[in-house]
């Protein structure tokens, strides 16, 4: 009797420690499932500070947030720590390319074999030396005669050190001989505000300029010709996410990879913006106006 009763003893702690064991590792896949759970609802966003792509970006965080549940951290930085944010995996995804021109052989031609191309997410783009309609001149090589830089005192008015557009304008004054001619780096909210201020008193002003902006639809401009093609023709912008993203956050990537609208779509948040919205409340106004659009974006998601 004694011997049986040792035996059931025996067999019930060994029972409870297995059940104990089996408690734990269950507990722990239930932690490792909500930890890779959570993971998979967090995604950071790279983006360089043009009015356009500050658009753009808000109105993906908007989406990712408000119809697909994901924690979103946006990450503003200069256009090569972007590209090389995107290929070393510290951000996951930007809808800011600037190709085949303007970004490619500085900064997508170097990373493009450690990031994924989800192709174009807006047609129609555009950059180059921009000039009010008012001043008559039409090329840059117009830029050569005296009167012209003794008018503009020799300056092109700049955005953001390193920025793609700077390294084009910096090779446009060499193509084109513009020995006496400096770019004068900035910022693109101070570019555009010098551009006002100029525009407001029809003085002389020349800036470094790109399309989708605000500024066309507020004043009267124009590109100046390149007849050496220094800025390339139209160009597009595309989505780049990292190596993994697909596997990682499925429906994060499928949504990017749906992701595409139009001028006048960005231009419209960039406008609101101008008017005085935060750069959130324009984009969760712009995605409130446009169910049908972004439902397209994200269609086939669960």
């Amino acid at each position: 009797m004694k011997k049986n009763l040792i035996l059931t003893l025996t067999a019930i702690v060994l029972i409870s420690l297995l059940l104990a064991g089996c408690a734990t590792n269950t507990n722990e896949a239930g932690n490792a499932g909500n930890t890779k759970k959570e993971k998979a609802k967090e995604i950071t966003l790279a983006y360089v500070a043009w009015d356009s792509e500050i658009a753009s970006t808000n109105v993906v965080r908007e989406v990712l947030e408000s119809k697909l549940g994901y924690e979103v951290e946006m990450l503003q930085v200069d256009a090569g720590p972007m590209y090389v944010g995107i290929a070393d995996g510290s951000a996951d995804a930007m809808v800011a390319a600037w190709l085949p021109s303007t970004h490619g052989e500085n900064y997508y031609e170097p990373n493009k074999d450690k990031l994924e191309d989800l192709g174009v997410n807006l047609d129609g783009t555009k950059v180059g030396l921009v000039v009010p309609t008012y001043m008559e001149i039409s090329s840059i090589e117009d830029l050569k005669k005296e009167e012209v830089g003794k008018s503009l005192n020799y300056t092109i008015t700049g955005i953001e050190p390193g920025a793609g557009l700077m390294t084009a304008t910096e090779k446009a004054i060499e193509e084109y001989g513009l020995d006496d001619w400096n770019l004068l780096a900035s910022s693109s909210a101070a570019m555009a505000k010098v551009l006002q201020d100029a525009y407001a008193n029809e003085q002389p002003i020349i800036v470094t300029g790109w399309t989708p902006h605000w500024k066309f639809a507020q004043m009267e401009l124009k590109y100046l010709e390149d007849p050496q093609n220094v800025y390339g023709g139209d160009e597009q912008i595309h989505t780049l996410v990292r190596l993994g993203l697909k596997e990682d956050q499925p429906d994060a990537y499928r949504f990017l990879d749906q992701f595409k609208w139009d001028p006048a779509d960005m231009e419209n948040v960039m406008v609101d913006i101008l008017g005085g919205m935060s750069e959130e409340e324009a984009a969760k106004a712009w995605v409130e106006a446009n169910e049908t659009k972004v439902n397209e974006w994200i269609a086939g998601i669960k």
